[in-house]
Order: structure tokens, then C-alpha cells, then sequence
């Protein structure tokens, strides 16, 4: 379980295409993480994009010492593809090279099913000897996660579904019998993927952006975190000045990050009041980043910083025209 405080800021070392990061860890995050590994039930992580639902997964994983793995779900996933993944177009590209002359031995080696099959997410997941044992003897394989150098299987994984809501409700369904289950079939092998001996069962959180409403059945099986930001100015600048201290310190003074987050503020109330999605956490770390960025190899005062703000604010906040056409 995380043995965390609340508003402890853990560094979330770079994993394969993710960079290096801060995370707070709330205290209702840590409680929602505890309770679903004691559980052993999905995590459901609701709230509006750029909140840091994808990246409480990946510190989670870290604080725990676990392998973290993810899947970004699209309009096209299905539950298999989480599983396994069959590449016949491989296949029948090497049935088309054999020609017409070679031996039947050939061809049966060559084309061998098991050649062309490789883990998914899920099968990383549940079995990480048996993935890795398929991914060598697979063409093609997806990609192995990255491991931390001192983990091992006994160890265990948190595994992040992604933007579930993008895909139909097949996905969420058939993960959940999955889940439930504990172990799902796979085509041309003998027995099915099931969690490894002495592996603890998976932390697995799933987000969603509520593109889409999810099946009834599928989120009464899940515990469900709410991550939102305060609605009242004073809390929500607050709240947003110290996130921006976290990731970049000095570099931007405590006024221009106040004025950042005033100003955040307003125009959320001005998306609110046209019915347009509002600015949050992500936009507001995006104009700071950006702030530090012009300021790079340079003396920059705050007077500065706060005039190129000014300039700033409309490109990282005014997302939709005032028509709202």
C-alpha cells in the first residue's frame, strides 16, 4: 500500500516516452489508490483533462516499486488488443515470399502463428515471464514495457487504460470479465494468461475524459476518484501557485504566478458562462513553462514576466471564438 503523506512531492523519474516529472499526492488520491489495491478493484479516475489523472498511475507505480504499463485507448480498440496482438498481414506476407517450392517443414516453421503473436497491456500485466518468453519468439512484438533495474515479478504492476471513454462499450465490458477473471485466452496456445505465481494482483486505473458515457455494469465494478479543482477563487489560486512552485520553483516569481492563476480563474468563469470547456491545471502550467522559457539565458524581471503574461494569456487561454460557433 502507499505509505505516503498528504501533500507529499514525489520526482517521477522519464519512462519510455514519459518525462520526468513532480507529483503531489493528495490525501484523497492515497486513500482511492489503497483502497482499490485492498480491493483488488479497477480505479475509475474521473475529471477534466490535464489534471494529472494519467500521471497518478505512473506515480503510484513508482512509489510502490512497480512496473507501470499503459494502453492509450482509440475509437478502434477492442478488448483483445489489450490482450494480445496477431499481425496476419505479416504472416501473409511470409506465406507469399515462401513461394511455391519450399518443404512443408519450411512452411510450417515459417508460419507458425506463435511467430506472429504478441503480448498486449494486459498479458504484460498478468504474466510478465510468459509476455516476455512470447515477445522473443514473436517477429513483431509491440514493445516490452521498461522495468525499474531493481524490479522483479513478484513485485507486481500497475497497469494505466487510458481515455476508456473514446472506445465503444464492448472495451469496457469485456475488460471487466477480464479483470474478474483473472485470466483470459489466447489463440494457439495451450493454457491461458493468468496472474504469475507469487505476482500480487495488478493496480489497474483507468481514466476517462467522459467523451462518453461508460456502461452502468462496468463502473459499479470499479472504485471511483473524483479529481476536480477547487471552485472558489482564493482556493483555486492557491492551489494552482503551489503546483506551479513545484515544477518550476523560482523561476517564476510568486506574483506572476498569482497573477497566472487570477487569471486562469477568470476566464473559467467566461468558459462556464458560454459553455465551453474551461482552462485548468494544464493550461495553466503550459503559460509558466512558457514564461520560463522566454526568459531562458537571460535576466528577466518580474515586471518583465508579467508584461509577456499579459501578451501570452490569449494563446493559452482563449481556446474557442467569442461566438462560440
Amino acid at each position: 500500500m502507499l505509505t505516503i503523506k498528504n501533500n507529499e512531492v514525489r520526482t517521477i523519474p522519464a519512462t519510455g516516452s514519459w518525462p520526468e516529472t513532480e507529483h503531489v499526492f493528495e490525501e484523497k488520491s492515497i486513500w482511492a489508490v489503497n483502497a482499490a489495491l485492498t480491493a483488488q478493484r479497477p480505479l475509475l479516475v474521473r475529471g477534466e483533462p490535464g489534471i494529472g489523472k494519467s500521471q497518478l498511475a505512473r506515480a503510484a507505480a513508482h512509489a510502490l516499486g512497480r512496473v507501470f504499463i499503459s494502453e492509450v485507448v482509440n475509437a478502434r480498440s477492442e478488448c483483445q488488443d489489450l490482450q494480445w496482438h496477431f499481425d496476419s498481414l505479416a504472416r501473409l506476407g511470409e506465406a507469399q515470399a515462401l513461394g511455391a517450392y519450399c518443404k512443408e517443414t519450411d512452411v510450417k516453421r515459417v508460419l507458425d502463428p506463435l511467430r506472429f503473436l504478441s503480448p498486449g497491456a494486459l498479458w504484460w500485466t498478468f504474466n510478465w515471464e510468459m509476455a516476455e518468453g512470447q515477445a522473443r519468439n514473436s517477429i513483431n512484438g509491440v514493445g516490452k514495457p521498461e522495468k525499474p533495474s531493481s524490479w522483479s515479478p513478484e513485485n507486481g504492476g500497475v497497469l494505466l487504460i487510458d481515455e476508456i471513454d473514446k472506445a465503444d462499450a464492448d472495451l469496457p465490458n469485456g475488460l471487466l470479465e477480464t479483470l474478474g477473471n483473472g485470466a483470459f485466452t489466447v489463440p494457439y496456445l495451450d493454457q491461458p494468461v493468468k496472474l504469475g505465481a507469487n505476482v500480487p494482483p495488478p493496480l489497474v486505473v483507468i481514466t476517462t475524459n467522459e467523451e462518453r458515457e461508460l456502461p452502468s455494469a462496468f463502473v459499479r465494478r470499479c472504485l471511483v476518484l473524483h479529481m476536480n479543482l477547487p471552485d472558489k477563487e482564493d482556493e483555486l489560486v492557491a492551489w494552482l501557485m503551489e503546483r506551479g512552485r513545484i515544477h518550476f520553483g523560482d523561476t517564476c516569481t510568486k506574483e506572476v504566478r498569482k497573477q497566472t492563476a487570477l487569471m486562469l480563474w477568470e476566464d473559467r468563469q467566461e468558459a462556464i458562462r458560454r459553455n465551453q470547456p474551461t482552462p485548468g491545471q494544464a493550461e495553466y502550467l503550459d503559460i509558466l513553462r512558457a514564461l520560463k522559457g522566454m526568459g531562458a539565458g537571460k535576466e528577466c524581471s518580474e515586471d518583465d514576466q508579467l508584461k509577456q503574461l499579459e501578451m501570452i494569456r490569449e494563446f493559452a487561454l482563449k481556446k474557442y471564438p467569442d461566438d462560440n460557433r
